[in-house]
């Protein structure tokens, strides 16, 4: 049994099928990624495990317990926390405060701070300017910070919604090296990533979905010889 499954789902934005019976498993360990162009079903993919939407057939599992009607805010402290695409930080705290907010179900203080060491050693840039108001902080700090709140829920599983979107090619490469660091300290990942080929280079496994189907399987090595994807998403 793997630790996220997601069996046949179909979701829709009112009477509009946005995933047609899509159908993903995530192991433990794992990083997973999803690619697609815009409009294939990706971010609706992490909405539905999140509970932000409910599929109307289908089912989700963590492992093996129903997500089925459970609210957002309990799927996040059963151990699944997304780090949602435009970062979404809360740009008025500042970045101590939002690593708060990133724990704000745990109640255990001195571990809270252990986990604020660890996201300075992870985030270096992060600590230099800890009570800095987070919605100065230029797009990259401002990925790290969403990155760093999410973990702060000690999740199972991390989602992770376009991290490097906007960001230059070098941060771009930051970020891939911070997702695979993060899945090496034992957080499972599950990545939508408009960046195909340096999703599929750090991916254990890779699903391609096109208009709300899952069209390809394989593992993120394999896929990058894919004829098809590199044809359709990697120039």
């Amino acid at each position: 049994m793997a630790l996220l499954e997601i069996d046949d789902i179909h979701v829709f934005y009112d009477n509009i099928e946005a995933l047609k019976g899509v159908s993903i498993a995530v192991e433990e360990g794992q990083i997973v990624t999803l690619i697609g162009a815009n409009g294939a079903g990706k971010t609706t993919t992490l909405r539905a495990i999140s509970g932000l939407l409910h599929p109307r057939t289908g089912q989700i599992r963590l492992d093996g317990e129903l997500l089925r009607d459970i609210p957002p805010h309990e799927i996040s402290q059963m151990g699944v926390v997304q780090v949602p695409e435009g970062r979404r930080i809360f740009a008025r705290l500042t970045i101590d405060e939002n690593l708060e907010m990133g724990a704000f179900a745990r109640s255990d203080r001195k571990g809270i701070a252990e986990d604020k060491e660890r996201m300075m050693a992870l985030f270096p840039r992060l600590k230099e300017r800890i009570k800095q108001v987070a919605g100065t902080l230029s797009g990259g700090e401002q990925q790290m910070v969403a990155t760093a709140r999410a973990l702060m829920a000690r999740p199972r599983v991390l989602l992770m919604d376009e991290p490097s979107m906007g960001l230059s090619p070098l941060l771009v490469g930051q970020v891939f090296q911070t997702i695979r660091e993060i899945n090496k300290q034992g957080v499972t990942i599950l990545l939508v990533e408009q960046n195909a080929l340096m999703a599929l280079n750090i991916a254990d496994y890779a699903y391609v979905l096109e208009s709300g189907r899952v069209v390809l399987v394989g593992k993120g090595a394999d896929l990058v010889d894919d004829e098809k994807v590199q044809r359709a998403y990697l120039g």
